[in-house]
């Protein structure tokens, strides 16, 4: 294409249905130009303002990349070499960050290294390595730590706690390891992602240097926790925030319970456990569960007992009106976050070492959190319930 067009010839090559953008667009030679004379513009500006006797002193060249293509740039000098341009940096590559932007946005979607250089190939004629792009979405990571650091409230009425698994390289071998999340309910209603911490394994030890984190970044009390049914799990919350009721997930209880029953007899057994967890107060389901003993308990022992053992947390919500029940007795909330992990992570076997994962999965948070402007169903109502029933704790933060 001709490297001198003008703007009237741009016009008509676009009239005559001439594609505009991309390697071969119409508008790349106009970009080239047009920064072309604004670097001489800068540099005459820059002369003007000299002291001592100064002038051009011919050019030096550097490819640039653009949103319409790949292109050699013109760059004017001058004698003294005090002519530093503000238009296109020392080490700038780009002229916009577009490209850089749409690759994060690629990213941020669950798109391969592969698939992202096609994508860029394809919209702007311009090929990128993926070490290129593995450098481009590095710089997400100091965004990444901040955001692990960032001050939280003092107060979240719920907040919900779960674990994903991942392979990680790590000395030459992949490994599992366990990434926490952290999903909190701030007293505007509104979810937020509260942390992302990663371990080699899910245990209530590390459970506690996370909620230990929390603490130390300014969470002071969290009225209601959904957990899992990890073991020592709800003495590790209550062991940083002694206040805070504890409940244990129905749904991993229900799904752990029928994992021991025969199948010919699970669709019966679930018709007398949904007796139990949804009875109208804790009284009844205690009738019911007495009643699944007494008719399961010598086939079936080890759900009983599990059941029996884990009581004081799984029917915590008994105690609170059905707007507080029906989002606290599950942790489907964050298991929802987990299952956008998965659709981000699917085209990824494993991962080449921590960062990698985590600045993908911090990706995701920040195009979900997009998402989360509202607060959460009947809030209003919801929150004005938490006030009494826990007196006291929520007066200051509400101005009560």
């Amino acid at each position: 294409m001709n490297q001198t067009l003008d703007l009237t010839d741009a016009l008509e090559q676009i009239k005559a249905g001439a594609k505009i953008d991309g390697k071969d667009g119409v508008l790349a030679p106009l970009i080239k130009q047009l920064t072309e004379a604004a670097l001489q513009a800068e540099l005459e500006s820059h002369l003007t303002t000299e002291i001592n006797k100064n002038r051009k002193n011919g050019k030096s060249t550097k490819i640039m990349k653009s949103s319409v293509g790949e292109f050699e740039l013109e760059i004017p000098r001058d004698r003294n070499g005090s002519y530093e341009s503000q238009i296109v940096k020392k080490h700038q590559t780009h002229i916009s960050d577009h490209i850089e932007e749409k690759i994060l946005s690629l990213y941020a979607l669950g798109n391969s290294y592969s698939q992202i250089s096609e994508h860029i190939q394809e919209l702007y004629g311009t090929e990128f390595s993926k070490a290129t792009i593995s450098a481009v979405t590095d710089k997400v990571i100091p965004l990444l730590k901040e955001w692990q650091q960032r001050p939280l409230e003092s107060i979240y009425p719920f907040v919900w706690l779960d674990a994903i698994h991942y392979k990680i390289k790590e000395n030459g071998k992949y490994i599992s390891k366990a990434v926490y999340t952290i999903l909190g309910v701030g007293l505007n209603g509104k979810k937020e992602i509260l942390g992302l911490y990663l371990s080699e394994n899910e245990g209530a030890n590390f459970w506690l240097q996370v909620l230990t984190d929390l603490n130390n970044r300014g969470v002071q009390d969290i009225l209601i926790a959904s957990v899992d049914g990890l073991k020592g799990f709800p003495e590790a919350i209550n062991a940083i925030f002694p206040n805070t009721e504890v409940q244990l997930c129905i749904v991993h209880q229900i799904r752990n319970s029928i994992r021991y029953v025969a199948s010919k007899n699970q669709k019966e057994f679930m018709k007398d456990l949904k007796l139990i967890y949804q009875a109208i107060s804790k009284e009844a389901a205690e009738i019911e569960l007495d009643n699944l003993e007494s008719k399961w308990g010598k086939k079936y022992p080890i759900v009983i007992k599990s059941w029996r053992n884990k009581w004081e947390h799984l029917s915590a919500y008994f105690k609170y009106p059905e707007e507080i029940r029906r989002i606290i007795y599950t942790t489907n909330i964050i298991e929802s976050v987990h299952r956008q992990f998965r659709k981000l992570t699917k085209t990824k076997g494993a991962f080449p070492n921590e960062n990698s994962l985590l600045k993908l999965l911090y990706m995701g948070i920040q195009n979900a959190s997009k998402k989360w402007t509202m607060p959460i169903w009947n809030w209003s109502l919801t929150i004005s319930q938490l006030a009494i029933l826990f007196e006291g704790r929520l007066d200051e933060s509400l101005n009560l």
